[in-house]
């Protein structure tokens, strides 16, 4: 069983027990990882990858999201979500629909996030939510993330709907948070679905209740159709072999027909049969992902 599941996680469980669920419906035979956490607060597309499928992770999870959130403005909470204690309110009077547009130009291009502590993400081994648990606080660096576009969806204070289009590795809930701060009267998550993950878009997901073992393998998103953004490169059985091996192929009979270096390339068969990935460097062409 090789593929990717589109799931629709429900509110209050963690991204690992959808990977437990699924692990089981495959009764623990295959290997079965998430492509990108979601909090238990979140909903929405978490594409689960099955066998080989697993080998695909880090490239799906380097595609770009789509969120739908619900801000609260006038109140600041410790987790940045309608989860964590309030630890600031503020009037919001004074805001309007005008003023949140004019606050959300501001954050469209490339910016700098702080990751909220309380995340996932490691600080010398730790994990930042198990630090903050213990109320210890840690300098976290900013990182660079890109925000293609945010629409407001409605606006009926003190509740903003926003459609976020953006990078890998946004937190919604430190935008959230920044977006409050601009407009001088803070703000919280208070809702958060997950609509698109590159390929993988909401309208066809499946929700995590309805998945059995009778109709998983039909829900399976092939390892093809997970990578079609990628260009093909079809390999004679010389050249199979050379990339299968892991040699780095100078051969300009090759290297004369991939037109771009540091691009990835879906490599395939004479037959079209799925090898793996592969990136033109310089004179040379090289497997990134072996998926035989």
């Amino acid at each position: 069983m090789n593929g990717i599941i589109n799931v629709n996680k429900p509110e209050g469980i963690t991204s690992f027990d959808v990977v437990r669920t699924i692990k089981r419906l495959c009764e623990k035979k295959e290997k079965v990882g998430h492509a990108g956490t979601l909090d238990p607060l979140a909903t929405g597309v978490l594409p689960v990858c099955i066998g080989k499928a697993t080998k695909i992770i880090d490239y799906v999870m380097n595609e770009t999201k789509i969120y739908k959130a619900v801000l609260k403005l006038g109140v600041n909470t410790d987790t940045y979500d309608k989860e964590g204690s309030v630890v600031l309110t503020r009037s919001t009077e004074e805001i309007t629909k005008e003023g949140l547009i004019k606050s959300l130009k501001a954050f469209i291009g490339e910016v700098s996030q702080v990751p909220p502590m309380y995340s996932a993400l490691k600080v010398n081994g730790t994990r930042l939510y198990e630090l903050a648990r213990k109320g210890i606080e840690v300098e976290r660096q900013p990182r660079k993330v890109h925000i293609y576009s945010i629409d407001i969806l409605s606006f009926n204070l003190p509740y903003a709907e926003i459609l976020v289009h953006c990078s890998k590795g946004t937190y919604i809930r430190s935008l959230c948070y920044d977006i409050g701060e601009a407009l001088n009267c803070g703000a919280a998550m208070w809702e958060l679905e997950r609509r698109k993950n590159g390929i993988f878009d909401i309208n066809s997901s499946i929700k995590l209740e309805e998945l059995n073992s009778d109709n998983i393998t039909e829900n399976l998103v092939s390892l093809e159709e997970a990578l079609i953004k990628y260009p093909k490169i079809y390999l004679d059985d010389y050249f199979q072999k050379l990339f299968i091996n892991g040699v780095a192929i100078q051969d300009k009979r090759l290297i004369n027909t991939i037109p771009d270096s540091n691009q990835v390339y879906a490599v395939y068969s004479k037959d079209d049969a799925l090898i793996g990935l592969g990136k033109k460097n310089n004179n040379s062409f090289k497997i990134e992902k072996l998926l035989i």
